[in-house]
């Protein structure tokens, strides 16, 4: 039996696929399972996390009929929906996360197509909610990221009415930051990954983090955070060639890759 989850490197790139085309990749507990062992190893030579799927569809969900079969359903679901926040948790601190969504992405899979950073979905890609089709409120942090990505009017007008939206759809409303052909997909999303991976990765993790913070800060705060942080990152090693790149006009190199990064 093949791995439901697998994981590759190249360039500074954590390659992570969902494995189980056979079942659409739903999320059963050996699945989710799977994927907190492939996101929560060592990232310190990781600049960015491309999130692919095998098969016709990214992920169709949690998997439901082994919710059916459970003799204690609550918590079976408990258990899966703890499993799966492992790696949501992780995800959410970790370096840029790129998703390629071809297909449907329901459920749980939407969560993740939720989590990540850039989002590049092919023209097949479809994406719903699907927890009130089972009668039951979402997980995977849906609840939390989606109001984030197309606010808060919109995320409740969409999860509560169960709404299924294309990828151009998706695209309006922000879910997703770009529609290319299906088999462009996995190479858009590499390509993204790898320019990432050769940016300043310390400056990256930490304008994701301000970017999270936000929602708890002031606006006063935020200020003082930004002011902070800014002037920690100029005297880095990063910080200090990318100011005098650009000034040589040059592109600077930063020291997460040893490669020249693109403006």
């Amino acid at each position: 039996m093949t791995a439901p989850v697998t994981t590759a490197r190249a360039d500074g790139v954590l390659i992570v696929r969902l494995a189980n085309a056979a079942r659409r990749n739903a999320v059963d507990m050996e699945m989710a399972r799977a994927l907190y062992q492939a996101v929560s190893g060592d990232l310190s030579d990781v600049g960015a996390i491309a999130l692919l799927a095998d098969g016709d569809h990214f992920c169709v969900g949690g998997d439901v009929r082994a919710m059916a079969a459970a003799d204690d359903r609550p918590g079976f679901v408990r258990e899966l929906a703890g499993e799966l926040h492992r790696s949501m948790r992780v995800l959410q601190t970790a370096p840029p996360v790129v998703v390629g969504v071809r297909g449907w992405a329901a459920g749980a899979g939407m969560s993740l197509v939720c989590a990540g950073d850039v989002v590049v979905a092919g023209e097949s890609a479809s994406f719903q909610p699907a927890y009130p089709g089972i009668g039951v409120t979402p997980d995977g942090g849906m609840s939390w990221n989606l109001p984030r990505a197309i606010g808060e009017r919109a995320a409740r007008s969409l999860i509560l009415r169960n709404v299924a939206v294309t990828a151009a759809r998706a695209r309006e409303l922000g879910l997703v930051d770009e529609v290319v052909a299906d088999d462009a997909v996995e190479t858009t999303v590499l390509d993204v990954a790898g320019t990432l991976a050769c940016g300043p990765r310390a400056a990256q993790a930490a304008a994701k983090r301000l970017v999270l913070d936000s929602a708890s800060r002031s606006y006063a705060e935020q200020l003082d955070a930004e002011a902070d942080s800014i002037a920690f990152h100029a005297g880095t090693p990063d910080g200090v060639e990318g100011i005098t790149a650009f000034v040589e006009r040059r592109a600077p190199r930063f020291a997460g890759s040893g490669r020249p990064s693109a403006r």
